[in-house]
């Protein structure tokens, strides 16, 4: 019941700190990284123009996701260009794939009936990746979570993220066939035991939060709830046992300042307070920072990187984002066209919150370092266009009036 806030002024601001930001990168990096800035920004802008004027064709009106998404992707840039300039144009073709994958999959959100079908495809797809990745995968990090075919590297978990909510969504949309629900526990099963092999911990525990959300959105009991999580807890000590790196970032949880652990396994989280504390409110300046060159700092403790080189104001704003999305899909789902979009939506959220979740408490040891990534900002193609295509559940359950591309024009709600 509210209105679309007018995108003119928001993309015009969004547009000139684009540019500020690109200048701001250009005086503080070497002059070889000038070219790849200023490709990387200008596509961003162009990009974020078109995806405006095609919208706004198709009489569309609402781009408050959209917009945020488009600033947080702007701040993944400015990291990727301080840590690795080279890898701006990688970056910036993730960002343009993922705003490809979002316009498809809302125009095929748009037809229930056939996504509801293409779950099973889906499923199929999901099942052959993370068996791929078990096969072939390479070890990054502690975690055998990465495929590489012809010099590319991706992420197959990533991936089923996508997947794991398309498939939850509609199969427990089916409110009376308990066989959707065994369907979907099943896969989740799978989902969990192949992540523990892999030792992608902090995956399979944005994926668990996740299944009971969309557990008890199909079935509204808490003592399932309860069941599921102690037999989690009991799964998650047993990989924590037979997991010395795991176990190793546990010990270190909450000590990360003592001898044994500064140098070791507290060794990132450490150094990203330290740097967090030298950026104070305003920052240090984008590129100027120190802490791009401690490993995963532009991905697993990003958030230590914005509060560097942005500031503790840029950084809480980037968390806030988020939030953001959160309350709007919150309010939005009341109104859900059916419980497709609403459990889709859900799921969405509850993997973007607590992926920040992990990924800003855990660089700044409040919990556990689980290596995970910030949704939109980190490096790292494979998660930036999971993002973008996750967006798609959060507008697809937008019933504002000519709100949303994956809500045809006209249909009645």
């Amino acid at each position: 019941d509210t209105r679309p806030v007018s995108a003119g002024p928001t993309v015009a601001a969004l547009t000139l700190f684009q540019i500020l930001t690109a200048f701001q990168l250009a005086i503080a990096l070497p002059p070889e990284a000038l070219p790849q800035i200023f490709i990387a920004f200008g596509g961003l802008m162009v990009v974020m123009w078109i995806y405006v004027a095609v919208l706004r064709s198709m009489k569309k009106t609402a781009f408050e996701m959209d917009m945020i998404a488009f600033f947080l992707s702007t701040l993944s840039l400015a990291v990727v260009a301080s840590s690795n300039s080279d890898a701006l144009i990688k970056q910036s073709i993730s960002i343009f794939l993922g705003v490809g994958a979002m316009f498809v999959m809302c125009m095929i959100l748009r037809n229930l009936e056939l996504t509801k079908r293409l779950r099973w495809i889906l499923l199929v797809g999901a099942v052959g990746l993370l068996l791929i990745n078990l096969a072939f995968g390479s070890f990054a990090f502690g975690a055998k979570n990465w495929i590489e075919i012809g010099g590319f590297s991706f992420q197959p978990s990533e991936l089923t993220k996508v997947a794991f909510i398309w498939i939850g969504a509609a199969t427990l949309d089916e409110l009376f066939q308990k066989k959707n629900l065994f369907v979907f526990m099943i896969f989740s099963a799978f989902c969990f035991g192949c992540l523990a092999v892999m030792g992608d911990f902090g995956t399979a525990i944005i994926f668990f939060v996740t299944f009971l959300i969309i557990s008890f959105l199909r079935s509204g009991d808490f003592s399932k709830l309860v069941l599921f999580s102690g037999a989690a807890l009991i799964g998650g000590l047993m990989i924590i046992r037979f997991k010395p790196y795991i176990a190793n970032r546990f010990a270190s949880w909450g000590h990360v300042w003592d001898p044994e652990f500064v140098d070791g396994a507290g060794f990132q989280q450490s150094r990203a307070m330290s740097a967090a504390a030298s950026g104070g409110m305003v920052g240090v300046g984008a590129g100027e920072g120190w802490l791009e060159s401690v490993p995963a700092a532009d991905t697993d403790m990003v958030f230590g990187v914005l509060i560097e080189e942005w500031g503790l104001i840029i950084a809480l704003l980037a968390v806030a984002c988020i939030v953001t999305l959160a309350v709007f899909s919150v309010r939005s789902i009341m109104g859900g066209r059916s419980t497709f979009y609403t459990i889709g939506a859900c799921g969405a959220m509850s993997m973007f919150v607590f992926q920040t979740m992990l990924n800003v408490f855990g660089s700044i040891d409040l919990l556990p370092f689980t290596g995970v990534t910030f949704p939109f900002v980190s490096n790292g193609g494979t998660s930036m266009m999971v993002s973008w295509a996750l967006l798609a559940f959060l507008k697809s359950a937008d019933t504002r009036e000519r709100a949303s591309l994956a809500v045809r024009a006209g249909e009645r709600l």
